[in-house]
């Protein structure tokens, strides 16, 4: 075997010892042998924990936050007042998307905090969590004139939003709120009455469609129907609701 080869492990062999913090090691023909082949390196260690340890959340949220606050991808930047990003835990087991802000959320930047936002927030508690245990969001980070219906082309633009938090916040189920949210996350005509209580994917992720908390102070009799989709949840996520189930 050439010299240079033999020196080289040699020198590999110096700095793993003393990099394992070592003054002295032994030399004998079994570890001349092994030089060989190369030396096995200590572990890195870098600066940066985020590497290591997974990103922080919190600190992405807060970026695509301040994306989608600087956004003019579409017309409705003309006439918010606030945009409504989401908000809630960086780290949720629940995430919640409904279709877009309405009046209340445009002019707080927060989002469901009108009267369909206090009745989800029942509906969070019913559950055993806090609003801040679980993340709550729409498609659309504006709202539209009027409160109207988001366009399609509304929702296809503002989707990669919606995404890039899904990734960052890898909820481990998320619950779609009323038609329009599950028709613009699952690209389907279908019906939400069809489609409710049944279990699909977004993203990797279980999806489960309801129905709006709106359409609930308007029908409070589906309120049956979207708590037995809410249990069924619980059930996926080994979790009982506490023993006063709903209003």
């Amino acid at each position: 075997m050439a010299i240079e080869t033999i020196l080289n492990g040699l020198q590999d062999y110096i700095e793993y010892q003393l990099d394992e913090g070592n003054t002295s090691a032994e030399m004998t023909p079994e570890i001349l042998e092994k030089l060989k082949t190369p030396m096995p390196q200590p572990p890195q260690t870098h600066s940066n924990t985020s590497t290591q340890t997974g990103k922080d959340h919190a600190a992405d949220l807060d970026a695509i936050k301040q994306t989608i606050a600087s956004c003019t991808k579409c017309s409705l930047h003309e006439t918010r007042t606030k945009v409504v990003p989401g908000q809630g835990s960086a780290h949720p087991e629940i995430m919640f998307i409904g279709e877009a802000p309405g009046a209340d959320e445009d002019k707080q930047g927060q989002a469901f905090v009108g009267r369909a936002g206090k009745l989800l927030t029942k509906m969070i508690v019913a559950m055993g969590y806090t609003r801040d245990e679980v993340f709550i969001g729409n498609i659309l980070k504006c709202r539209p004139p009027d409160n109207r219906k988001p366009m399609p082309d509304e929702m296809d633009t503002c989707m990669p939003y919606l995404k890039q938090q899904i990734t960052t916040l890898q909820p481990k189920v998320i619950i779609a709120l009323g038609a329009t949210a599950v028709q613009g996350l699952l690209q389907t005509s279908t019906g939400i009455s069809k489609l409710r209580g049944t279990w699909m994917t977004f993203e990797g992720i279980p999806f489960m469609p309801t129905y709006h908390p709106a359409y609930l102070l308007r029908n409070p009799s589906a309120k049956k129907d979207v708590w037995n989709d809410l249990k069924a949840v619980l059930k996926h996520l080994g979790r009982k609701p506490p023993k006063q189930e709903q209003d």
